[in-house]
C-alpha cells in the first residue's frame, strides 16, 4: 500500500497507469480526421506526465499502442508510428533534464528499424537518471506477457535451474516486463469504456480501477488530479478486513 504522506493527506499512488483511449471520437465530434485525434492525445500525454512527475508519482504507464492494434488500418498504425517518433524526437531533451526514467514494455522490436533505433537510444540516454519512470507499453499485450513469462520459467525447469516447485507468485512477477516497477495502484482508463483490453491483467490484481468518461485528449492534470483523489478516498484491503 502507499505510504500516507506527512500531515495525514490521503495516500498517494506509486504507480499509475492508464489506458489512453478516445482519440477517435475526440476527432470525429468536431468532424476532423482521426489523425487530428491522436495528435491532440499526443498533447494530452505531455500534460499528463509533467502532472504526475509534480504530484510526485514514481511511476507513469501509458497504453500507447497494444498488440491488437496492427488490426487498424495501414496509414493510421503509420501515423502512430510517426506520433511517436516525434513525441521522443521533440521531448527526450525534457525527460533528460527533469531527470526521468523512460521505460519500453512490449515487443517493440516489431516496429520499424529506425522506430526501434529511436527507441533504444532514448531508453540508453535515460537509464541512469535516478527520478519517476515514464513506462510506455508498445505492441503489449498482457496475456502474450504472461505466456512469455510461463515460457522462461519452464525452459529454466527443463534446464535443471529451477524447481518447478517453487514456482509461485514472486517468480512469474520477477519475469514480467514490470519486475523492476512499483506495485500498480491505480488503473485509469478514459472515454468511459469499461474494460481492460489486454492491459496490465496480472498487475492489475488489486490496483484500484477508475473508469471515466473524460476523451483521452481532453484529459490533463486536473483530471489526473481527480483520479488521485478518488484513489486516496478508497479502502484498500487486499483480500482482508
Amino acid at each position: 500500500m502507499a505510504p500516507i504522506p506527512a500531515g495525514g493527506a490521503a495516500p498517494l499512488p506509486r504507480h499509475v497507469a492508464i489506458i489512453m483511449d478516445g482519440n477517435g471520437r475526440w476527432a470525429k465530434t468536431r468532424h476532423r480526421p482521426r489523425i487530428a485525434g491522436h495528435r491532440q492525445g499526443v498533447e494530452a500525454v505531455r500534460r499528463v506526465t509533467r502532472a504526475a512527475r509534480a504530484m510526485g508519482i514514481e511511476a507513469l504507464t501509458l497504453y500507447a499502442f497494444s498488440s491488437e492494434n496492427w488490426r487498424r488500418p495501414e496509414d493510421e498504425v503509420s501515423d502512430l508510428m510517426g506520433l511517436l517518433r516525434l513525441f521522443i524526437r521533440t521531448d527526450l531533451d525534457e525527460m533528460a533534464r527533469e531527470n526521468v526514467r523512460l521505460r519500453v514494455i512490449g515487443d517493440y522490436q516489431r516496429f520499424s528499424t529506425d522506430t526501434v533505433t529511436l527507441v533504444e537510444d532514448a531508453i540508453a540516454r535515460t537509464a541512469t537518471n535516478t527520478g519517476p519512470i515514464l513506462v510506455i507499453a508498445l505492441n503489449y499485450g498482457a496475456q502474450a506477457e504472461i505466456a512469455s513469462a510461463a515460457r522462461r520459467l519452464a525452459e529454466k525447469a527443463r534446464d535443471g535451474t529451477l524447481d518447478p516447485a517453487t514456482i509461485d507468485e514472486a517468480a512469474i512477477e520477477a519475469e514480467l516486463d514490470t519486475s523492476d516497477l512499483p506495485p500498480l495502484d491505480l488503473l485509469i482508463r478514459t472515454s468511459g469504456e469499461i474494460r481492460l483490453s489486454n492491459f496490465l491483467l496480472w498487475q492489475a490484481a488489486y490496483a484500484e480501477l477508475l473508469f471515466v468518461e473524460t476523451l483521452w485528449p481532453d484529459f490533463d492534470a486536473a483530471t489526473l488530479a481527480e483520479a488521485v483523489a478518488e484513489f486516496g478516498n478508497r479502502q484498500r484491503r487486499f483480500g482482508g478486513l
